[in-house]
């Protein structure tokens, strides 16, 4: 069998697996809007909600680039989604601990500059060691600016945290029909920033996959020693992985400063490095398309959890009715028991048990992850049926 059959029986195979994932998601999002449009479920929560994806998004891309790209095991990213949160955060805000005022433009890129900056700090030093022993060092560094941001209060406001971050759009300074975007809820213009920084990153990565560079950066995460015997530098582009990965969560943090408008070490706990890995190994670490499908599940996951801490409560809220027949029947029974034990529902609980049913359902069915990169792996003109690979393939 040719090279160029077995490419186009691979590439049909995943087109039909992106059918069928775009089918199912194609339906959840038919039954969100007619929840919506029934009246059975809250726009305001939908909006928020999507208004956050774009946080998980771009935190799942940059650890794909990472991970997924060079093979790097980065344990410190919400230490860069910290930085980039509060060094945009300590610039713009217009009141503690310094009440600069500036314009987001600049926490923008004083955002992507120190997240760069430091990236090249931890990574010079640690890169050469062993994945075991970077992962610790990207585990300490988590820790570092975790202590730093509670500790010192003259940079950071320590535990009350920073207030009065702008918001990206300003009611009333855009005119016509875009100034709908800045009225109740506001997390409309969230919602179309965010997803626009997303694209922006996707596009970017897709092309920096499909590049010479992104083929070194797969030889070295499959074996290093083969890049080396390549003639490449793979220390180097280990460096430009974990910098350019870095600088996209830094992103991630700058958004999610000015969507909430007000930051606290509360939001950087270790336990979001945790979601954003589940995010990548649930879509298939080296697939963009991958992190953005499991960034969304883990989005669907944390914030769904929120409608269900009281079962009742939940039914009641999206039936617009209450159903004391219906919890005594069914519920009051199970919820006296769940009391008496002290068990009651908790929604941190919760998520953790649904997220390790799903990484464990993951690993069972389908190691691979629900969109694997196979595709973006083989030469373009070795799926189109054609010859040679281009000139800049060969490389």
């Amino acid at each position: 069998m040719s090279l160029a059959s077995t490419g186009s029986e691979l590439a049909d195979r995943i087109t039909r697996e992106e059918l069928l994932i775009g089918g199912a998601t194609a339906l959840f999002l038919a039954a969100v809007a007619g929840a919506v449009a029934g009246g059975l479920l809250e726009s305001a929560f939908v909006v928020s909600s999507l208004a956050f994806a774009p946080v998980i998004l771009l935190l799942a891309l940059g650890l794909n680039v990472q991970w997924g790209y060079g093979g790097l095991v980065n344990f410190s990213v919400a230490g860069f989604f910290a930085v980039g949160a509060y060094s945009t955060a300590v610039l713009t805000n217009g009141s503690d601990p310094h009440g600069l005022a500036l314009h987001p433009a600049v926490g923008l890129v004083a955002a992507m500059a120190v997240s760069a900056a430091l990236a090249l700090a931890i990574g010079l030093p640690t890169l050469r060691l062993r994945a075991d022993y970077f992962a610790i060092a990207t585990l300490g560094f988590a820790e570092i600016v975790r202590l730093i941001v509670l500790n010192e209060g003259w940079l950071t406001n320590g535990g009350l945290g920073v207030f009065g971050i702008p918001v990206l759009f300003e009611a009333g300074v855009l005119s016509g029909p875009a100034e709908l975007l800045n009225t109740t809820p506001r997390n409309v213009g969230n919602v179309l920033i965010g997803f626009l920084a997303v694209a922006v990153v996707f596009l970017v990565l897709r092309r920096v996959q499909s590049s010479p560079w992104g083929r070194v950066l797969r030889t070295i995460r499959a074996d290093e020693d083969v890049g080396q015997a390549l003639g490449k530098n793979t220390y180097r582009f280990k460096l430009q992985a974990f910098v350019l990965g870095s600088v996209i969560m830094g992103v991630a943090g700058f958004y999610f400063a000015h969507y909430l408008r007000a930051i606290t070490p509360g939001a950087f706990e270790p336990i979001q490095t945790f979601y954003v890995w589940v995010a990548v190994i649930l879509g298939g670490s080296g697939s963009n398309r991958g992190a953005i499908l499991g960034g969304f599940a883990v989005v669907l996951i944390l914030r769904g959890t929120r409608l269900v801490n009281n079962p009742v409560g939940a039914i009641e809220t999206l039936l617009n009715a209450p159903i004391d027949v219906l919890d005594r029947l069914l519920f009051s029974v199970a919820v006296d028991f769940r009391l008496s034990l002290g068990l009651d529902l908790n929604q941190d609980a919760l998520r953790l048990l649904l997220i390790g049913l799903l990484v464990i359902a993951i690993v069972r069915l389908r190691p691979q992850g629900l969109l694997p990169p196979q595709r973006e792996h083989i030469w373009p003109a070795a799926l189109g049926g054609g010859g040679d690979a281009p000139e800049e393939d060969r490389e």
